[in-house]
């Protein structure tokens, strides 16, 4: 009997959500896709899947630049990413232990 894989949740996932499923619930939650509070816990990797594609969507009048968007949503973005990032650094969290210096 297989079982269908599974989302742990925003804040259940690696650093609070610095990942790119983090970055697809988070970029929901700016467009209003889904509310602040939901951290998608549960959600089959289909769905996730549809999530993406509908924050896909939505990025695309503004070329997937958080510049371009909208005072609204660009203030929302930031702060929601901010807070992430600084909750991601009190886990742990170093940005720069994931570039590419090559």
């Amino acid at each position: 009997m297989s079982r269908e894989k599974t989302y742990i949740g925003l804040d259940k996932d690696s650093f609070g959500g610095m990942t790119p499923t983090g970055t697809i619930v988070r970029d929901a939650r700016v467009f209003g896709l889904i509310p602040e509070t939901e951290t998608c816990a549960g959600w089959s990797l289909d769905r996730i899947q549809l999530l993406y594609d509908e924050v896909s969507d939505a990025w695309r009048p503004y070329g997937h630049l958080a510049s371009r968007l909208p005072e609204e949503l660009r203030e929302r973005h930031q702060r929601l990413f901010a807070a992430a990032v600084a909750h991601a650094r009190t886990l742990g969290w170093k940005p720069e232990l994931y570039t590419d210096d090559e």
